[in-house]
């Protein structure tokens, strides 16, 4: 369930916020295939489940920018902001993927919002956030999101 914030007030007495934990989400073939299509990247460890099979992961794996693309949906079910006219995808600051995701495994988002400041206008959000993956030590991605909320 979303913490919902109406206006940017609000928004900003959040700077520090735990927003939890998305839920899971199975990352499947054919959304690999999908990705792989819309991006023209078609490297056998992502497509060919039979190659991938006997190679280094033992099973295909997702894109890593596939699953740094998971995290907008993600954080929409953990933070939802109301009242602002415009909502932005303003960067990245770090992103790294310290385990492959094998198809097949269940992946989410465990979030906090580190930063909130002023701009033009608006707010910045600073958001670290880790793509988990189900029943394995290591993350999927731990990354810095930033975005932009104008009033």
């Amino acid at each position: 369930m979303a913490l919902t914030v109406n206006g940017l007030d609000q928004l900003k007495s959040l700077a520090g916020t735990d927003l939890g934990t998305s839920s899971w989400l199975e990352v499947t073939q054919d959304r690999v295939d999908l990705f792989a299509e819309a991006t023209d990247d078609h490297q056998w460890i992502h497509t060919d489940p039979g190659r991938a099979a006997s190679g280094p992961f033992g099973a295909p794996i997702a894109h890593g920018y596939l699953t740094l693309s998971l995290f907008i949906p993600f954080f929409t079910e953990l933070l939802e902001v109301e009242g602002v006219a415009t909502k932005v995808n303003y960067g990245l600051n770090k992103v790294r993927f310290p385990a492959p995701v094998k198809v097949g495994s269940r992946i989410r988002l465990a979030a906090r919002l580190a930063e909130v400041e002023e701009v033009p206008g608006g707010l910045q959000i600073t958001v670290n956030g880790t793509i988990e993956i189900d029943g394995q030590a290591k993350p999927a991605a731990v990354l810095q999101s930033v975005s932009r909320f104008y009033a």
